[in-house]
This record gives structure tokens, C-alpha cells and sequence, in this order.
């Protein structure tokens, strides 16, 4: 018998007719798809589809073990979603989680995930900086971590990173102070100034540091250094301080104006990272399959 992994890779290579589109639907690599359609071929002994610049197309053979393979992956997914069932209560996904996404992205997938399966998936979130969120996913001790990406080449080796949120650093600043007056914060004034931030160990502190730096420039010492951003945010109201703060944090805020460095950009991304799809239990991998679909790539945007 063929295995599920060829059968999904033939059926996504037919449905999209392209090898490309079918890896990125299974979250795989191409060649990954190519050495299952050549061992579904070896097994069938006969070809199963047509290869050429435009793309793929099934052969009569291939269109009669599509229908076929199609029926037998809709029970097999029937199976799995009655396997979730019988664990999801006894095996809490364990999730290890950034507080910027915990607080502000998390609540509203998991919510909308609940909606969208008959029995209860039970999630254990564990909410730390993303250096210790990942090394949580890393030892085993949690199967999937929302993460801020690891610098360029410098990505953990055995974890496969997803990409999940694009987020940007900015300048929170309370009303009445004189930045509010202006549209960007020039940036001689932005590093002379003593400002609110996060927990060194934070990745928004690591980015505005990492980013200054490569400017040749370093901020002043802060004002404050706060390991919650809810509480950051509202020193920096209370103080009438600005502080650099995550814009999906900023986007809910009204006592706040959102303002950016001229000519700057303090950029980050979330990854979804975890040790493998195939080394997950059912409910991880409907976890991972969600957080993936609900991914969003692009920028939030910040109203000033």
C-alpha cells in the first residue's frame, strides 16, 4: 500500500497542477514531493503524471488513482480529526509563547480554533522571551513555540521555523509631550533621550539595540526597564515618557501616539518553530495547521 505522505503529495500536485504549489501547501520541500511521486510511480508501475515547463497534469492512470486517493484521504482525515477527539482533553498541547503574541495575537486564533473543531483542543501556554520560549521547544518541554525570528543565519539548528507575524518596534508617546507634535522623532533625539523599555533580555530590546548599532549608535540609558509591555506602556503614560513598544501593542492604545524614527525601522518577525510536523501528536499538529493558516505575513499597520 502506498503511504498517506505520497497520496497527499500526488492529490496536491494534480489539485494545483505544480510541484512548487503542492510543497508549499504541505509545508515541504520540492524535492521532498518529487521522491514521493517517484515512489508512488515505482509502486503503481506506471506513470502517474505528465511533467513539463507549464507544470502537472495526471495521466489516465493518474486520473484513476486520484479519485481513488481522493476518498481515501477524506477518511483518513475523518480518522484523525476522531483521534484528536479521543486525546485532546488527556494531552494538552503544550505551547511556548512570546508575551507580545500572548497577549495580543494568541487569544483571538485560539478562540476562533475552538469554533472550528467539535471536541476541545486543551493548549498549555508557557509565556517567556523568545530566547527562552524556544529553548523550551528545543529540550521537548513544549511542542510548539511563537517566537521572534533569530538573527539572519542564526536560526536553531533541529527546529523547523515557520513564518508567522511581521512586527515593527515604535515609538509610544504620551500626550503632551513635545514628539507629539511631530509626525518622526529625529533620530539624534531619539538616542539622547532616556526612554522606557522593555527587559533587556526582550526581543524588542534586542532588535532596537541590534538596529542602532548598525548605525554606529546607542541609545541612552533607559529611563525604566520593564519585563511587562501592558506595564511599560502605562509607566510611560504615567511618567510622560515615550517607549519603545511593540506596534501590535501600540495599535489598541489611546493614550498613546504612535511615532517612528526618521529614516528608521525597527523590524521584526514571529516564527512558529517546533522539531518536525511528522514527530507531533494529533493535536499539535491541528495546533500547528491552524497557527500556520492564520499566519499573517504582512506588516500590521498603525494608525498614528
Amino acid at each position: 500500500m502506498p503511504e498517506l505522505a505520497e497520496l497527499r503529495a500526488f492529490c496536491a500536485a494534480v489539485d494545483l497542477g505544480s510541484l512548487g504549489k503542492a510543497a508549499r501547501l504541505l509545508r515541504v520541500s520540492q524535492p521532498a514531493v518529487s521522491k514521493r511521486l517517484r515512489a508512488l510511480e515505482e509502486l503503481a508501475g506506471s506513470r502517474l503524471l505528465e511533467r513539463s515547463t507549464q507544470g502537472v497534469t495526471p495521466t489516465a492512470a493518474g486520473e484513476r488513482l486520484y479519485e481513488a486517493a481522493r476518498s481515501l484521504l477524506l477518511e483518513a482525515e475523518a480518522v484523525e480529526r476522531l483521534m484528536v477527539s479521543f486525546d485532546a482533553e488527556e494531552a494538552p498541547v503544550r505551547l511556548a509563547c512570546s508575551p507580545t503574541i500572548a497577549e495580543f495575537v494568541l487569544p483571538a486564533i485560539l478562540v476562533e480554533l475552538e469554533s472550528l473543531h467539535e471536541h476541545h483542543l486543551s493548549v498549555e501556554l508557557s509565556v517567556a522571551n523568545s530566547g527562552a520560549a524556544r529553548a523550551l521547544v528545543l529540550e521537548g518541554r513544549a511542542e510548539l513555540g511563537l517566537v521572534a525570528a533569530a538573527p539572519s543565519g542564526a536560526a536553531t539548528a533541529g527546529l523547523v521555523e515557520t513564518p508567522f507575524w511581521e512586527d515593527e518596534i515604535v515609538v509610544g508617546v504620551p500626550a503632551g509631550h513635545p514628539w507629539a507634535d511631530s509626525e518622526e522623532v529625529a533620530l539624534e533625539q531619539l538616542v539622547k533621550t532616556p526612554m522606557i523599555m522593555r527587559d533587556p533580555g526582550a526581543s524588542s530590546s534586542r532588535v532596537v539595540r541590534a538596529t542602532l548599532e548598525s548605525l554606529g549608535l546607542s541609545a541612552a540609558p533607559p529611563r525604566a526597564e520593564i519585563g511587562s509591555t501592558s506595564a511599560a506602556l502605562n509607566t510611560a503614560v504615567s511618567e510622560g515618557t515615550p517607549v519603545f513598544v511593540s506596534s501590535l501593542a501600540a495599535a489598541g492604545r489611546t493614550d498613546l501616539l504612535v511615532r517612528r524614527a526618521k529614516g528608521v525601522r525597527f523590524e521584526r518577525r514571529f516564527v512558529i518553530v517546533h522539531s518536525g510536523e511528522e514527530g507531533l501528536q494529533s493535536p499539535a499538529r491541528a495546533l500547528l495547521r491552524h497557527l500556520a493558516s492564520a499566519a499573517q505575513p504582512s506588516r500590521p499597520t498603525v494608525g498614528p
